[in-house]
């Protein structure tokens, strides 16, 4: 059975904080059923200096407000009728989060399939993603980490880990270009995936 991760490293440097998370397994418990899958690709987000983030300038507000808690907390969103799950990192007074936008499923990939009503394209995507492993935004936003209903534990390691420009934020002016999204290279479950996949699927 994998460990319980020590998510400490959650209180540093954010960008850091997204390349570790690469390879981590996400397992969610929910009704007595588990699913997981390995982190495969995620976005950085840097807070109040960050115009593609949801609390750039420091505002808060309905819908961000729980991004204003400590690191391990979750903060989930809709968008476009699809949940999207980030996870926080630093002290409340830097309310900054990782989107986790792919997984490789392991455990329970039958729930993933019977919750998304497809077989394939289960993870590539923010709310894919969610949707597969039960995870809502009236059920889970601002639930803090490793509480038996979702939990991070160790898992793989890259390979390799390709940095891009995030996805999704072509109206951020800057931002648009900052390399803050992070892929396990060759890894087909990520969003926008094309090519054949690597030895492995880009693991070691």
């Amino acid at each position: 059975m994998a460990e319980t991760l020590d998510i400490s490293f959650l209180a540093d440097d954010t960008l850091e904080a997204a390349r570790r998370l690469l390879g981590v397994r996400l397992t969610t418990c929910i009704d007595g059923v588990m699913t997981s899958g390995f982190i495969t690709e995620v976005e950085a987000y840097l807070g109040i200096e960050d115009r593609a983030a949801h609390t750039f300038g420091g505002k808060k507000n309905k819908k961000n407000e729980m991004m204003f808690n400590d690191y391990g907390h979750v903060y989930v969103y809709t968008m476009h009728g699809h949940h999207c799950m980030n996870i926080l990192t630093r002290e409340k007074e830097h309310p900054e989060g990782i989107l986790i936008r792919g997984l490789e499923p392991d455990v329970g990939r039958d729930i993933m399939i019977e919750r998304r009503g497809r077989e394939t394209g289960l993870t590539d995507g923010p709310g894919k993603l969610t949707k597969s492993m039960g995870v809502r935004r009236e059920l889970h936003n601002g639930m803090e980490l490793n509480n038996g209903i979702l939990t991070l534990q160790t898992g793989r390691v890259p390979a390799e880990i390709e940095a891009t420009p995030r996805i999704g934020i072509d109206n951020k002016e800057e931002a648009v270009a900052y390399p803050y999204r992070f892929i396990v290279k060759g890894n087909p479950h990520v969003s926008r995936f094309r090519g054949r996949p690597s030895e492995n699927n880009g693991w070691q």
